[in-house]
């Protein structure tokens, strides 16, 4: 009885290539070999380093721009102490106040700018400006001199109206004769109380000058600034012996007039105050 022969394997060609594994079952089989199969061990010392993951960036706040600013990440910034001073180096001094002289006395006077005039000036109810020194007024013959001129305007008036309406034979040119008259009066009114207002003042760098009832005005004229001292009066304040003094300055808008003075105050305060401004200009 002949017995069957073992098949012998086929015999593989060392330069071929390996069979690859085409069946699922294949696959499985050569990755359960590869788990299975032994780790060569490694020397001491020589550990494989397994890298760690890199932690993802977080977006943090940005430095301030300057001292004090908030973040850009929303952090408020820190508040930054001042510095501490360095040795040799000196602060700078705080701003002080400018410092002025002490204030000229008021001048002397003479008594003739006092002689003729009003007894009190008229102050207003409320409370003014402090000043030091004494108001000197105006002549009294100031307000005979101006109701004189004032009626004799107002007569002037009425009779140019009355030589119209008879040219003409119509009465129109009493309107507006009637509404002048009417400003005259009023001003006639009021004329012994502006007068009362009126007043002026030498202080020891200035002279002072006010005037007015409803409107106030106050105006102060340095003597160093004086260029041109004037003396005027008409036909009937030399009859009634009444002078005004301007004072003129490098500014037109500063000059001042003084009216109602005697002829005397006005001669005696004119003297006094080119002889203080010659003063003051020397000074300067």
């Amino acid at each position: 009885m002949n017995e069957n022969p073992t098949p012998t394997p086929p015999e593989q060609n060392p330069s071929s290539e390996p069979v690859l594994p085409t069946s699922r079952r294949e696959l499985r089989a050569e990755s359960g070999a590869a788990d299975a199969r032994p780790v060569p061990p490694t020397p001491q010392g020589d550990a494989p380093s397994i890298p760690e993951p890199a932690a993802p960036a977080v977006p943090g706040p940005t430095a301030p721009a300057y001292p004090g600013a908030p973040a850009s990440g929303g952090y408020p910034a820190a508040p930054v102490p001042n510095p501490a001073p360095q040795p040799g180096l000196v602060p700078p001094a705080a701003p002080t106040e400018p410092e002025f002289g002490p204030a000229n006395p008021p001048i002397d006077t003479p008594g003739t700018l006092d002689e003729g005039t009003f007894d009190r000036i008229r102050e207003p109810r409320r409370e003014g400006l402090a000043l030091d020194g004494t108001w000197h007024q105006i002549s009294k013959k100031y307000v005979v001199s101006q109701v004189v001129q004032d009626v004799f305007w107002l007569a002037v008036v009425l009779i140019a109206a009355t030589v119209v309406t008879v040219a003409t034979g119509e009465p129109w040119a009493f309107i507006p004769a009637g509404i002048i008259s009417l400003f005259i009066i009023a001003s006639l009114v009021i004329l012994p109380r502006q007068a009362k207002a009126l007043g002026y003042m030498l202080r020891g760098d200035d002279v002072v000058f006010r005037k007015g009832i409803l409107w106030q005005r106050m105006i102060a004229v340095p003597y160093g600034r004086m260029q041109l001292i004037d003396i005027t009066h008409g036909p009937l304040d030399r009859v009634f012996g009444v002078s005004k003094l301007k004072m003129v300055t490098a500014a037109a808008s500063t000059g001042v007039e003084i009216p109602g003075l005697t002829t005397a105050g006005a001669e005696a305060l004119r003297d006094t105050l080119i002889e203080v401004a010659e003063t003051r200009r020397t000074g300067l």
